[in-house]
């Protein structure tokens, strides 16, 4: 026993005591940084120096490209840096470009004023969204080829940790800069953080050996003109598709308003109008991403009968992908796909925490305090805890673990419901929730990473990652409805309102300014709010039942793949 729990050990430190631990916190940084400074930062310079905040919302069109970034994954995965690539390797010399791109963005907006250069500061907002994403992209692939399955929790926890700490830098640093010298300087100072992840990049062992996947185009003749104005027009047809689903996955309706502009409507057809208002905005986003993914199928599908060079290079791009995920994991991948899709749900349904902590009448600056504080504290001792779960347990049981951690952070909300205005019940439930996320959220992008086939590694984890929270933006619609359908149910005397006795102790103030604009008593609200957080731990427990199904048969895979080996010896 004492042997088995020493080589446990040595296990997890040999998981973290690794230079790539090192390496992913400074390229988790680098990753953290321009997210936080193309929007959320910028818009404090723009409404400082008068900008309306109706121009303000459209640089929000900069972290489109985080939504979309599968997009041109496939790019990532094929196209060489010249010089770079033979020095490097593939992923880091992409990683470099991506980061001096970065840097040159944030160096040129901090050269600009909003007075007279408030369309180019736009421009390099969004060339540094794109910069970012593919930088994203790039960082996950490297992750994924340069570690072996056993030490993705530990670079994935790392990785994390990396991202919080420059969430807080990008958050706070540039502010305080700004006070002091300037938002001009500010910026460069930015820039100059970059630095951190060439850093890592530069410090960073290369990944496994690249394999560049061919594109088959034997019978197929070169046509040169007649290839240029297909990939034109296939072009055309990618970007209109690309545009729509980024529309749905940012839920931004400004891509649509420069398609129907043209066509004499700048409002994209009156769907501008309707994109933030739900529940129908939620589903126009959904449509908008199945729409436009069908344009891009089309964009990339062959001609019937009449094979062309761009057609195969497209289709293959693109389709060999889903090909090798689906080969490779056969009857399993719709069950892998929808695992995805709903291990997080119980999370992304609580879009309501807010209103919920006024109603139970905390003010604003201990909601703050207390989220910043002990919710980033908490988040990262999560993902450490699952990053040690992964090396220790291994990732289908830390997957499992995860799964049941997302229902238990809502049942604690509920109990939290029942306390009322007490600060010390804030802080338990959401230091518990914080936790429960990290772990949660480490044990999956370690499961999406092992997913990824050799080749395909950036688009396989960049598509994953871009739909993966999909079902969230059409359930979490239904928050608010059912918090207060629940409420005056209980206060009608339904079914419901066997839940209001729980709410007999509360502090006096809990509740009392939401029931009032709810039109029901505190007790019953309380309800309400009860009812909710089961209904969210009900969507865990799906999640959960689908993780069992997903590892039941992924160790029934692995058991069948090494039957063989074992009979032969």
């Amino acid at each position: 026993m004492s042997e088995d729990a020493s080589e446990k050990k040595l296990s997890i430190l040999g998981a973290f005591a690794d230079r790539r631990i090192l390496v992913m916190l400074a390229l988790g940084f680098s990753a953290g940084l321009p997210n936080l400074l193309v929007f959320d930062t910028l818009s404090a310079w723009l409404r400082e120096d008068g900008v309306s905040l109706e121009i303000i919302g459209f640089f929000s069109l900069a972290t489109m490209a985080y939504a979309a970034k599968f997009l041109w994954a496939p790019l990532v995965d094929r196209v060489k840096i010249p010089f770079l690539t033979g020095w490097l390797g593939h992923r880091r010399s992409w990683m470099l470009v991506a980061q001096a791109a970065i840097m040159l963005g944030l160096w040129l907006i901090s050269g600009q004023s909003t007075a007279s250069g408030l369309g180019a500061i736009a421009a390099m907002a969004v060339f540094v969204g794109f910069s970012g994403a593919t930088q994203d992209i790039v960082i996950d692939a490297w992750r994924i080829e340069a570690g072996e399955d056993a030490r993705q929790g530990a670079m994935a926890a790392a990785y994390q940790w990396g991202y919080r700490i420059a969430i807080v830098v990008a958050g706070a640093v540039p502010l305080l800069l700004a006070e002091a010298k300037g938002w001009n300087f500010s910026y460069a100072v930015m820039a100059g953080l970059m630095l951190v992840g060439v850093a890592g990049v530069l410090g960073a062992p290369r990944e496994q050996k690249h394999v560049i996947r061919p594109i088959h185009t034997e019978g197929v003749p070169a046509r040169p003109v007649r290839d240029v104005v297909e990939w034109l027009c296939r072009g055309a047809i990618f970007v209109v598709g690309a545009l729509v689903v980024g529309s749905g996955l940012s839920g931004n309706a400004t891509p649509l308003t420069f398609l129907s502009t043209p066509l004499g409507s700048p409002d994209a057809f009156g769907l501008a109008g309707l994109w933030k208002t739900p529940p129908t905005g939620t589903l126009l986003q959904v449509g908008a991403v199945v729409v436009g993914l069908a344009v891009i199928v089309i964009a990339c599908w062959p001609i019937p009968k009449t094979p062309t060079r761009p057609g195969a290079y497209l289709s293959q791009s693109f389709g060999a992908p889903l090909i090798d995920f689906f080969r490779r994991h056969r009857s399993t991948a719709a069950l892998i796909l929808a695992l995805i899709c709903f291990y997080r749900l119980a999370d992304f349904v609580l879009n309501i925490m807010n209103p919920f902590y006024l109603d139970l009448g905390f003010t604003k600056p201990e909601i703050a305090e207390i989220r910043k504080v002990f919710g980033t504290i908490m988040s990262m001792i999560g993902v450490l805890a699952g990053g040690i779960a992964i090396a220790k347990l291994g990732l289908i049981r830390s997957l499992i673990i995860g799964a049941f951690a997302g229902p238990l952070s809502n049942l604690i909300f509920a109990w939290l419901a029942m306390q009322g205005h007490d600060v010390r019940a804030l802080i338990i439930a959401i230091s518990f929730d914080n936790v429960a996320q990290g772990f949660s959220g480490v044990a999956l992008i370690a499961y999406m990473s092992s997913l990824t086939g050799q080749g395909f590694t950036a688009t396989q984890y960049a598509l994953f990652s871009s739909l993966y929270a999909l079902p969230g933006k059409v359930i979490a619609t239904l928050s608010g409805r059912i918090v207060e359908s629940s409420a005056r149910a209980a206060e009608a005397g339904g079914p419901f309102a066997v839940l209001k006795p729980l709410f007999a102790n509360m502090t006096p103030d809990a509740l009392v300014s939401g029931a009032a604009k709810t039109g029901v008593s505190p007790a019953a609200l309380g309800s309400g709010y009860m009812v909710f957080f089961l209904y969210s731990t009900l969507i865990g427990v799906f999640a959960i039942a689908l993780t069992f199904a997903v590892a039941r048969r992924t160790l029934a895979e692995d058991a069948a793949r090494e039957a063989p080996s074992g009979d032969n010896t």
